[in-house]
């Protein structure tokens, strides 16, 4: 890139740019840097404060903006959130949306009706926003907010509480971490003044004494205050583990009991289905003179053959069909009179038929 397009790049965006002028009286941020843009949520046209005070002191009046009859009011004005637009009025449009349409999952009977409610808020939400039957989608809305105005008021009221509480439970927890940190430091502050009152007793008591009896004194006093201290702070610390369980037992109230997932069982590709047999137990090893030979015979196990799987197949092979009892399966099923009527008849005929074949023989 040549050093033309980077200063043409940079010099878009410096004071004065098509983001800082004002589209009514064309003046720019360059010119004046303490104007502001106000917006109306009506229209979403950016203006500059000194033109909203000009056109709008007097009483509503249409919007300045080429092609817009809207009418505005000047306290409607508010201050742009977003640098884009679109998403500033998306905002207003959810708000105001979410103020009409605030039941919450514990009002529904099922998930599937409160999905259901939250499908028709974003469909109304979205006409609103892409321009879709927008009369229509209003007077929706207006019909729904006097129909439940009640329980509106009711959730509103409901919200308004749970956010009081929210946040005085968060200036409890805030309070309480600074009684938390007063009392460590003062904790910490008469350690530090009972080990210097120590050092200076036990200074004293060594220069004064001669047999070496008011060091013990000294000593045995500094392991009473010693032993009082660790008391108190370990007093102190059951203190604050009570007051942070009683805290965090206010702090889980009215929540819904959490289920736990059940552990993810490891992969089965048989599904449950069990291949182990289960009237015999296979052996590694068997005695048998032709297996003792077959085991030492190049011609076998030359070509990767296991023994085992002759095992296995001649052990299924064994007690193949022991769990299969006929006539129990046979008695449980039942049969129509048309069914035996075409048994009798099929073995009629293959009767004839061996016994023709047996006459030509």
């Amino acid at each position: 890139m040549s050093r033309s397009s980077h200063s043409n790049a940079a010099g878009s965006r410096q004071p004065g740019g098509k983001e800082d002028i004002c589209p009514v009286c064309k003046s720019t941020r360059y010119l004046n840097p303490d104007m502001r843009f106000l917006v109306n949520p009506e229209c979403y046209h950016k203006m500059c404060e000194s033109c909203v005070d000009r056109i709008f002191s007097q009483g509503p009046a249409p919007c300045p903006i080429a092609g817009c009859a809207r009418t505005l009011r000047k306290q409607r004005f508010r201050k742009q959130t977003f640098e884009d637009l679109k998403i500033e009025r998306e905002v207003d449009v959810r708000r105001r949306v979410a103020k009409a349409f605030n039941r919450q999952e514990s009002d529904f009977e099922t998930l599937l009706a409160y999905n259901n409610y939250l499908e028709d808020m974003e469909v109304t939400t979205f006409n609103l926003l892409q321009g879709i039957d927008v009369a229509a989608t209003e007077r929706k809305l207006a019909a729904y907010a006097a129909q439940n105005a009640s329980s509106i008021s009711a959730n509103n009221a409901r919200a308004s509480e749970q956010r009081n509480t929210q946040i005085a439970q968060t200036a409890a927890q805030k309070e309480q971490a600074r009684l938390n940190r007063a009392g460590a430091n003062r904790t910490d502050m008469a350690l530090v003044a009972e080990r210097e009152e120590s050092q200076r007793e036990a200074i004293d008591a060594v220069a004064n004494d001669q047999d070496g009896e008011g060091s013990k004194v000294i000593l045995k006093k500094s392991t009473a205050r010693r032993t009082a201290a660790e008391k108190a702070r370990d007093k102190q610390r059951q203190q604050q583990q009570s007051e942070d369980t009683d805290h965090d037992i206010y702090k889980i109230q009215g929540l819904k009991p959490v289920v736990q997932a059940p552990p993810e069982k490891s992969y089965d590709p048989f599904g449950g289905v069990s291949y182990e047999p289960s009237y015999y137990t296979l052996q590694s090893h068997y005695e048998h003179p032709w297996l003792d030979r077959a085991r030492t015979d190049p011609s076998i196990v030359a070509g990767g053959y296991d023994l085992r799987e002759y095992y296995q197949r001649t052990m299924l092979e064994a007690f193949a069909g022991l769990g299969c009892f006929i006539d129990e399966e046979m008695g449980k099923k039942e049969y129509s009179e048309e069914d035996r009527m075409v048994a009798t008849e099929g073995a009629a005929m293959a009767a004839v038929a061996n016994t023709g074949r047996n006459e030509g023989l």
